[in-house]
């Protein structure tokens, strides 16, 4: 009682002296007047005019003068061959550490899809063998320091931060976790229901649909990123998998290393030495990603979502590789096409010209491992997707057939050249950066002549490679939504119309297969 008297008494003497120091700022003889050499400097000092431009298009800015960073810089091979970037910063007293892992779905055997998914979340859900979930978890908590795994289609990650003092001790905790994964029964369990109850809701969301739909299109039902888990292959998967799986893809020989923040370089390399110490680097060969063998089939397909009022479109077909030289010139070329925004063919004329679509754009896919997906698309209401099908047609055609003009071709270059710096803006971006770089085989000289190759591009350029890349008479349509309100079109704008989007006319329905077995019936 005493305390809380003594507490309230001493607040109360706060608010008095805040009450007085205000009430002396407000009146008026807190300051003193001012003297007459202070007036005749104050009303003589000369006004500051700013003059704003009549337009957006007079403003100059200064040239922008950004060398990027050199990955040999930060380049370090340890002594069990592993490669790390390493980018100190400072600023913060906090560390990064990112695994990259050549391992993923497309690894998955036969009859076990989803194993590789399963592995990646499972590393960080289940413990280690020498420590609980629990314990795992209230440890990291414990340390501020957040960790994950995963393992998507092409590779595996496995990411920490944490404090500077903390160190130490969330590197202990990290590399326990990569080395020794428990893969607690109790966690797997729970993982595979919550697997069964995602399953079930695989189409219920149109975006979910076109997805996966398209891939079928272009990449055939026999690739791998098409080999969907069921709950036959869940259920299937057992501990064992799991371990059997780490052990095989989880080693150094296989680990891209980025590490950023708070360290001094020679430090961290002993470190990182000491947490894989002992740690056996397998010679085995990970196989390679493979590539699809399907010839895609143009046409118009349709998905029947009678709930849905609006329909997905999209239009294309395959693209190319990432390594291309073209593929700056095909860069710039999407970016005028659709891939641009607001500034963009596809987005002003579908969006702003038509109002027919909120979000509307294109992208030309340059894959790493096989050929990734070339397509323009959009979402508009369903009578209005048969004319902005055909707008995104034309658009395609016209790129082809009529050069383009200095203005977009400016607008599109300086885009490139003016976000070229965000990839290096952080010592994050910069160390993650490089190790993607790394385990892809990005060309050694890439970034250090990215721009120069992009300022090369010519309007005859963009012309060249839309003509050789885009194919109008290969175009796969694939449309989602209420297909009889699709087809029905706009009764006001009768001249456009679904059927008349391919040379053939013909339209295939996809149904929508069983979302537990993934074995699509018949189409009627």
């Amino acid at each position: 009682m005493k305390t809380r008297l003594k507490n309230t008494r001493f607040l109360v003497i706060v608010l008095l002296l805040a009450a007085s120091s205000l009430w002396a700022q407000t009146t008026p003889s807190a300051k003193p007047a001012a003297t007459t050499q202070e007036k005749t400097a104050a009303s003589s000092a000369a006004p500051i005019t700013l003059q704003a431009p009549a337009s957006w298009k007079d403003l100059k800015y200064p040239t922008l003068t950004f060398t990027p960073p050199r990955a040999e810089k930060y380049r370090h091979v340890l002594s069990n061959g592993v490669v790390a970037f390493l980018v100190e910063d400072h600023d913060l007293p906090l560390i990064n550490v990112s695994i990259i892992v050549k391992a993923g779905s497309y690894l998955d055997p036969a009859g076990k899809e989803g194993l590789a998914s399963l592995v990646g979340s499972q590393i960080r859900a289940g413990g280690t063998t020498t420590r609980k979930a629990e314990q795992f978890d209230e440890d990291a908590d414990f340390l501020a320091t957040p960790i994950s795994t995963s393992i998507g289609e092409t590779q595996g990650n496995a990411t920490m931060n944490t404090l500077t003092k903390n160190l130490d001790e969330s590197f202990k905790l990290f590399f326990e976790l990569i080395q020794h994964p428990g893969f607690q029964a109790d966690r797997l369990t729970l993982a595979k229901s919550q697997i069964l109850q995602q399953m079930e809701r695989r189409n219920d969301n149109t975006d979910v649909i076109e997805e996966r739909e398209w891939d079928r299109l272009l990449y055939g039902d026999s690739f791998f990123e098409n080999k969907y888990s069921t709950k036959a292959s869940i259920d299937s998967i057992t501990r064992d998998d799991l371990i059997a799986f780490h052990k095989k893809y989880f080693q150094p020989g296989d680990f891209t290393l980025a590490v950023s923040g708070d360290f001094k370089t020679d430090e961290m390399i002993k470190k990182l030495e000491a947490s894989m110490q002992g740690w056996e680097v397998s010679s085995e060969k990970i196989p390679d990603v493979p590539k699809p063998v399907f010839t895609p089939v143009p046409g118009i397909y349709v998905v029947n979502k009678a709930s849905v009022n609006q329909g997905r479109v999209r239009i294309g077909h395959l693209g190319d590789m990432r390594d291309n030289p073209d593929n700056y010139a095909l860069s710039v070329m999407n970016s005028i096409l659709g891939g641009g925004g607001f500034t963009s063919r596809i987005v002003s004329r579908v969006r702003s010209d038509e109002g027919l679509a909120y979000s509307a754009g294109s992208s030309f896919g340059m894959g790493v491992y096989f050929p990734g997906p070339f397509m323009g698309y959009f979402q508009s209401k369903s009578p209005s997707c048969a004319q902005g099908g055909q707008i995104v047609i034309d658009e395609i055609n016209r790129i082809r057939t009529t050069k383009v003009s200095k203005e977009e071709l400016d607008t599109a270059i300086n885009y490139f050249i003016e976000t070229f710096p965000r990839s290096f803006a952080t010592a994050q971006q910069i160390a993650g950066t490089f190790a993607n770089d790394e385990f892809t085989h990005r060309p050694k000289n890439y970034w250090n002549t990215y721009r120069d190759h992009i300022k090369a591009v010519t309007a005859d350029d963009v012309q060249r490679v839309a003509q050789k890349y885009l194919h109008p008479d290969q175009l796969i349509v694939l449309m989602v939504g209420n297909v009889d309100d699709m087809m029905k079109g706009n009764p006001d704008k009768p001249q456009f119309a679904i059927g008349k989007l391919t040379t053939d006319g013909k339209i295939h329905n996809i149904p929508l297969p069983d979302p537990l077995t993934m074995t699509y019936p018949k189409a009627q």
